[in-house]
């Protein structure tokens, strides 16, 4: 008896793991919405101010995925942002090659890998009727994605941890003096080879970032092709599920 009340109360003492999310896109194709900017560039609040308000869109995660990729080359002026990678600013001078450009520049968006600069005007991508497969995904909470790809092909897939709720007081450079709210912000990226339509990919744990809520970015390209085919998303947040689409 001694022994089954202690096994009892180890049992109940230890934390509950939750269930994992389950993000799923449909049929036809998500649309991947990039946005490249800075905390830097006194050009990107704005911006970065319509891709925030997505947040409400009926759209979001359904039709399209936004995510917002903090760029370095813009540091030099004096404010080193805090979200800025290499890599993420590497990305985009993958697109601009691609696109035969000479440059980069802030702000940028970018709709399924070409230039989008609607933008300025019309935020909201519209439904796609093109069939491009389901991509399913599994995120457990110690930061393992299960995907899934349906469709043929050598593919690769990219997973993106997200950040949103984040404010910034920037002290120095061409924001001096503003405060800067920010959604969808890439915190990091990791990319592996599907092999038989799957893949498993490690994220760092979303609790390490400290931002209000977090959400999760998944898309689907070929090997050495950065435009994405299809994509799926979520909250990671139970306070942010409210209205959103997973499956």
């Amino acid at each position: 008896m001694g022994m089954r009340l202690i096994l009892l109360s180890v049992l109940l003492a230890a934390p509950l793991l939750a269930a994992p999310r389950h993000f799923r896109s449909g049929e036809n194709r998500t649309h991947l919405l990039e946005l490249f900017t800075s905390e830097g560039c006194s050009s990107c609040p704005p911006a970065e101010a319509r891709l925030g308000a997505l947040r409400d869109a009926p759209g979001l995660w359904r039709d399209f995925v936004p995510v917002a990729f903090h760029v370095v080359y813009w540091d030099r002026l004096g404010w080193a942002d805090r979200f800025a990678s290499k890599d993420f600013t590497a990305r985009q001078y993958a697109y601009a090659s691609r696109w035969s450009r000479d440059s980069v520049y802030t702000p940028g968006f970018v709709l399924d890998g070409a230039e989008w600069r609607k933008g300025s005007r019309e935020m909201v991508p519209a439904a796609s009727a093109e069939k491009a497969g389901v991509l399913a995904v599994d995120y457990a909470d110690n930061g393992v994605c299960r995907v899934r790809y349906d469709a043929s092909g050598d593919h690769e897939v990219h997973v993106a941890l997200l950040g949103g709720g984040i404010v910034s007081a920037v002290r120095a450079g061409e924001n001096k003096g503003r405060t800067l709210h920010h959604e969808f912000v890439a915190l990091t990226l990791r990319t592996a080879q599907l092999e038989a339509g799957t893949a498993d990919v490690m994220l760092p744990s979303a609790a390490r970032y400290g931002v209000p809520r977090t959400a999760l970015a998944v898309w689907i390209t070929r090997r050495g092709d950065p435009t994405p085919l299809q994509a799926t998303g979520g909250w990671l947040d139970e306070a942010a599920l409210d209205g959103g689409p997973n499956a």
